[in-house]
């Protein structure tokens, strides 16, 4: 199994609960009244109280406020994690992240952590472009303009090392892959639509000799890597909290949800009074 493999964000256990909405064990133990109330990624946090999983909990020091200790859960992890764990970024390489929502601007301060030399920064979000900057990208391209693909290129050479697209949607990977360069990796932490498919030139993937790879959850182990994140954050190497543009209540967070649909924030935190 993968768990054993050392993979367990590949753990078929929790893949099946994970579309059943059930924990691990099986069952549902959330309910609004009578009604049941599933457990999305054996969470589903939005309520003053949770029952989840004790094999889903990782054990961490309380040297950070919580508040921050809450964006190590899912866009941190996944986006670091993408960088250091499936692309085993080391000093020197040039990346690009196409797409700066809360994963991308993680991969893209993973990147600044990692040592890339060059990071470039695509979206189509002038604000989130101006974040990338300073984040630390080196360059930034809006990819509504037609010849994106032509001009980040031009500028690099002929591509990147690596990209990493996480938007989870087909025309961010065709700019992705296309600006990966000969023998680079492309890499996509997107969750698309089950039905949304995506090709490339074939002979590209032989004749280029480039690597596609998928990373799911940062290829982390949680256990190894939550606690390292966040000591790098101690020691200010990760400022993954730059990243938050709001925090609200619970009873906020339809107003967050529109944010987040329309680009106006990157990561938004909900406290409880």
């Amino acid at each position: 199994m993968p768990c054993q493999e050392g993979r367990p964000a590949l753990c078929e256990v929790g893949a099946e609960s994970n579309t059943a909405g059930t924990l691990p064990s099986g069952g549902v133990r959330l309910h609004a009244g009578e009604e049941e109330v599933h457990h999305h990624v054996g969470v589903s946090a939005f309520s003053e109280y949770v029952v989840v999983s004790a094999k889903s909990l990782i054990k961490v020091e309380a040297d950070i406020p919580f508040e921050k200790m809450a964006l190590f859960g899912c866009a941190v992890i996944t986006g670091v994690g993408a960088v250091v764990n499936t692309a085993d970024i080391k000093l020197g390489p040039t990346v690009a992240v196409v797409g700066l929502g809360g994963i991308g601007l993680s991969a893209l301060i993973g990147a600044v952590t990692a040592g890339a030399s060059r990071i470039v920064a695509v979206d189509i979000n002038e604000v989130k472009l101006q974040q990338a900057k300073e984040l630390g990208a080196t360059d930034v391209f809006n990819s509504k303009d037609p010849d994106v693909i032509e001009q980040i290129r031009d500028a690099t050479d002929g591509g990147l090392d690596f990209a990493f697209e996480t938007a989870g949607v087909v025309p961010a990977m065709e700019v992705a892959y296309a600006i990966t360069k000969r023998g680079g990796t492309t890499v996509t932490t997107g969750l698309p639509d089950p039905e949304a498919k995506f090709s490339f030139p074939y002979v590209t993937l032989t004749a280029e000799e480039k690597s596609l790879k998928g990373s799911y959850v940062g290829s982390c182990v949680p256990s190894r890597d939550i606690p390292r994140f966040i000591d790098l954050f101690n020691q200010k190497r990760l400022p993954v909290d730059k990243l938050v543009t709001d925090i609200i209540s619970l009873e906020e967070i339809n107003e967050g949800f529109d944010k987040l649909a329309k680009g106006e924030s990157s990561r938004i935190l909900i406290k409880f009074d």
